[in-house]
C-alpha cells in the first residue's frame, strides 16, 4: 500500500504548482525558468510559453559527481544563466514548480543570479 503522507505531500505539491502557474507566464524576451526536482536529480528549463518551446534546458543527470545536491543544483543554475546570457536572454521568470523555495530550488536560483540572471 501506498503511504497516504507522501500522497498528500504530492498532491500539495500539484496545488501549490497550479497556483504558481496560474500567475507566472514566460516570454520570447522574459522566458520561464522551470525547475523539477527529482529524489536524485534536478532540472532547469527556460521556456517561452507563447510558442510552447523550451529554449534551453539542463540537467545534472551527466554532471553530477560526488557533490551534494545542493552543489549540484547551484551549478546548474549557473550553467543554465551562462547558456542563457550566450543567447542575449538576462531576466527570467522564476518557476519553482510547486516546490518550496528552498534548499536545492534555492541554490539553483541562487547559482542562476549569480551566473547572470536577473528574476
Amino acid at each position: 500500500m501506498h503511504n497516504t503522507n507522501m500522497l498528500e505531500k504530492k498532491a500539495k505539491r500539484i496545488i501549490r504548482h497550479k497556483r504558481v502557474r496560474a500567475k507566472v507566464k514566460g516570454n520570447e524576451s522574459t522566458p520561464r525558468l522551470c525547475v523539477f526536482r527529482s529524489s536524485a536529480h534536478i532540472y532547469a528549463q527556460l521556456i517561452d510559453d507563447t510558442t510552447g518551446k523550451t529554449i534551453l534546458a539542463v540537467n545534472d543527470v551527466e554532471t553530477k559527481g560526488k557533490d551534494k545536491k545542493s552543489d549540484s543544483a547551484k551549478k546548474i543554475g549557473k550553467m543554465i544563466a551562462e547558456k542563457a546570457v550566450e543567447k542575449k536572454i538576462t531576466e527570467v521568470i522564476f518557476d519553482r514548480g510547486g516546490n518550496k523555495y528552498h534548499g536545492r530550488v534555492k541554490a539553483l536560483a541562487e547559482g542562476a543570479r549569480e551566473g547572470g540572471l536577473k528574476f
